[in-house]
């Protein structure tokens, strides 16, 4: 009479052996989540399983790959929510799913979508946390050995699980969401940083309260009697221009007024005879002074074909050759005179790097030729209008004086323009948000 029963304990022990040596041999997660929800179905006679893993369903009975919107996975994962709510024994033990543990929406659903005999299994992690159940469902109730075994089991599903995938242990994933969360609370804290805004620009040492030497007639430069940067003193030859023209006037000029005198003279002597002569004699006086206001202005332009310092100095300008034998107007800038001790700082802002400065703005000048030794400037004033420079860029001119001795004229560098204190956020993204707004236009 024992024989039938002891058969089907066996046979119900076999198939519990086997499911569990799928289970261990499952290669991927994929594979041992089908394995939960369809092998064990002989095992249990269930309608259907569910394995929610984390909160998602990750495998139903006879489903491929289950829809995340389908509404028998939306009221699975619904019904697990509020079970971890529940009692302590619900997520660490299997238990019978009763209709109070849910709301009245998750009851409807489960009358609508679900067998009425539900027993929840919990997947346990090495220090006995769940991190995901099985909902089994079926017609008719669950037995208490039934219950043994499916606890059993569960334990198998969970080992066979952590194995293939550990990361999905509940501490883990705290554990990774603070290393993931603490650096960026970090980074935006970081953010806020108080640091001083500062631009780069390139800048050039000029002359400061120079003397400018400018052509005082027109003329073509014969030759330069000073090299670019030489020193010279007071009186110095700088600058000669071709007198031959000049020359050839004065002297036209000169023999124009011996003429002018020799007939003014005929006309005196006439009017001593003639009375219309002396009547005349007027004429030939405007003659004789204008003759003499032309000579002495041709005499003066010859006195200025030589350009002399009119002060001690050095000599400001690029290149003597590009001038000599070059036509110029009168006016026309040749070169700077200025004291070597005092020098300013020209800076070319551009006007995309243009920021809110303050008065004796502190400027830090890197020169091309030396790098690595700084120079101190303050700010002290700011063009309002911007210009277009010899790259063709529009920029705003800066002007700055050293604090310390100031380098050799004419050398070039790069500007380190300091402003106001802002945050770290506004010091990194102020040029990448400007491109963004002027892209979408807000």
């Amino acid at each position: 009479m024992s024989t039938a029963p002891e058969s089907a304990t066996a046979g119900a022990f076999a198939r519990f052996l086997d499911v569990e040596r799928r289970a261990r041999a499952a290669n991927s997660t994929e594979e041992l989540a089908y394995c939960i929800v369809n092998d064990s179905q002989p095992l249990f006679g269930f309608r259907h399983a569910a394995l929610i893993v984390n909160g998602r369903v990750r495998a139903v009975t006879g489903v491929t790959q289950p829809a995340p919107h389908a509404p028998f996975v939306a009221f699975i994962e619904r019904a697990s929510a509020q079970l971890l709510s529940s009692d302590e024994k619900i997520l660490t033990q299997c238990t019978v799913i009763e209709a109070t543990h849910l709301d009245e929406q998750s009851r409807n659903d489960w009358l609508a979508l679900s067998a009425p005999e539900a027993l929840r299994a919990p997947l346990l992690d090495h220090q006995g946390k769940p991190f995901g159940a099985i909902w089994y469902a079926r017609e008719h109730p669950w037995q208490n050995n039934e219950r043994v075994l499916d606890e059993q089991l569960s334990g198998a599903f969970s080992h066979a699980w952590l194995a293939l995938e550990p990361q999905t242990t509940h501490w883990r994933r705290r554990q990774s969401r603070w290393k993931i969360a603490v650096p960026a609370l970090l980074l935006f804290a970081y953010l806020f940083i108080p640091v001083r805004q500062s631009v780069l620009a390139p800048a050039e040492v000029t002359p400061h309260q120079g003397r400018v030497v400018a052509a005082p007639l027109d003329g073509v430069i014969q030759s330069f009697a000073v090299q670019p940067n030489q020193s010279v003193r007071q009186g110095d030859l700088l600058v000669r221009f071709d007198s031959t023209t000049l020359k050839a006037q004065a002297e036209v000029a000169e023999r124009a007024i011996n003429v002018a005198e020799a007939e003014h003279r005929a006309s005196a002597q006439r009017a001593f005879q003639d009375t219309d002569s002396k009547t005349r004699l007027d004429f030939p006086a405007a003659q004789v002074a204008q003759k003499r206001a032309e000579r002495d202005y041709a005499n003066a332009l010859l006195n200025r074909a030589e350009i002399r310092a009119e002060r001690d100095g050095i000599a400001v300008f690029a290149d003597a050759t590009r001038w000599v034998g070059k036509p110029v107007r009168t006016g026309e800038r040749l070169m700077e005179l200025t004291d070597p001790t005092l020098a300013a700082l020209r800076i070319e802002l551009d006007v995309g790097d243009a920021i809110q400065l303050q008065p004796d703005a502190p400027i830090t000048l890197f020169l091309d030729s030396d790098p690595l030794t700084p120079h101190d400037a303050l700010l002290e004033r700011i063009a309002y209008e911007s210009e277009l420079t010899p790259a063709g860029n529009l920029a705003y001119r800066l002007d700055a004086r050293f604090t310390d001795a100031p380098p050799r004229i004419g050398l070039r560098g790069t500007a380190k323009i300091s402003g106001d204190y802002v945050p770290l956020a506004v010091y990194l993204f102020r040029r990448p948000l400007a491109v963004i707004r002027q892209a979408i236009g807000l």
